[in-house]
């Protein structure tokens, strides 16, 4: 196993796995991971990390179909701000897609661009989640413009703040260098990391003061399950993963997985904690009445006999 980490340095990182900004960050030709999945070519484009391409798309298709059962749950708390969510989850997949598999070639010049918004994806998408969160403690009230804006806006103020330090880190603008991306590890691993740890707390109290239901924090459980062993399998035994598999897929391929699986457990916790409220739901099975034929003076006392219901 070869396994190197820094504080405050991607070297050992990008040595062990190809992230996206390891091209362009430590040296001006950026840091090779010493083991990386073999590329395949495919109606002539030759496609890097062809297993991360797949669970990618695996990803999408999943987090597709959880945002439509998500949108028919018309009255259930928070839909509108943990639909964010999933939709900042699937854009960061596909900037992902683009970026890991070198349909955006390292040579262009739109790369860096590109990269950049990937990681403010990242670090946006983990804020969007830890201010749903937050929701569940009547932080404020879901649904309303408080609630609404104030998640887009800090959402979309994280995203700038962190695409911006990466373009500057990139570009060697200001204080930032390409050399010693700091202020980028920091936002890298700790604050994106925070914002995990925070989720899972908020969660665990919510759970246990608020909720006569235990089971949810079997989805909590799974989730940072999950997320961790994709974290440690992309990080630290991803080159064992790639001599092992005969360079067919790295730990890229395994942690895309377990993300994808703790974002099925996020879906999962927040459709256990939350309902339609019945009164207002809406049945999407239409129903039928009719009116019945003229009753008897006593059949009229009864006015349930008024009408019947069509079997449909």
């Amino acid at each position: 196993m070869s396994f190197s980490f820094q504080l405050f340095k991607f070297d050992g990182v990008c040595q062990t796995v190809a992230l996206t900004l390891c091209p362009l960050i430590g040296k001006s030709d950026g840091i090779e991971p010493i083991c990386y999945a073999r590329n395949v070519e495919f109606a002539g484009i030759l496609i890097f990390q062809p297993a991360t391409f797949i669970i990618d798309t695996v990803a999408l298709i999943m987090t597709s179909i959880m945002i439509y059962h998500i949108k028919t749950k018309y009255t259930a708390v928070g839909r509108k701000e943990i639909i964010l969510f999933f939709h900042l989850y699937t854009l960061s997949v596909i900037m992902e897609m683009l970026l890991a598999t070198s349909i955006i070639p390292k040579a262009s010049i739109l790369y860096p661009y590109f990269t950049a918004a990937h990681l403010g994806l990242i670090s946006s998408t983990f804020w969007c989640l830890l201010i749903n969160g937050f929701l569940g403690i009547q932080f404020a009230e879901d649904g309303t413009p408080l609630s609404l804006w104030w998640n887009r806006i800090t959402t979309g103020v994280v995203f700038t703040i962190v695409t911006g330090i990466a373009i500057a880190t990139f570009n060697n603008v200001g204080p930032f260098r390409y050399e010693s991306p700091i202020a980028l590890w920091i936002v890298y691993f700790f604050c994106n990391g925070a914002a995990f740890v925070i989720y899972v707390l908020t969660q665990l109290v919510l759970i246990a003061f608020t909720l006569e239901d235990r089971w949810p924090i079997g989805d909590i459980a799974f989730g940072t399950l999950f997320f961790v062993t994709g974290q440690l399998t992309t990080y630290i035994f991803s080159v064992s993963i790639c001599e092992n598999s005969k360079h067919y897929m790295d730990g890229m391929f395994i942690g895309s997985g377990c993300n994808l699986l703790a974002v099925m457990m996020v879906y999962k916790y927040w459709d256990s904690i939350t309902g339609d409220d019945l009164e207002f739901a809406l049945d999407s099975k239409p129903q039928y009445w009719q009116i019945c034929e003229t009753r008897g003076p006593k059949q009229l006392e009864s006015p349930e006999n008024d009408f019947e219901k069509v079997p449909t």
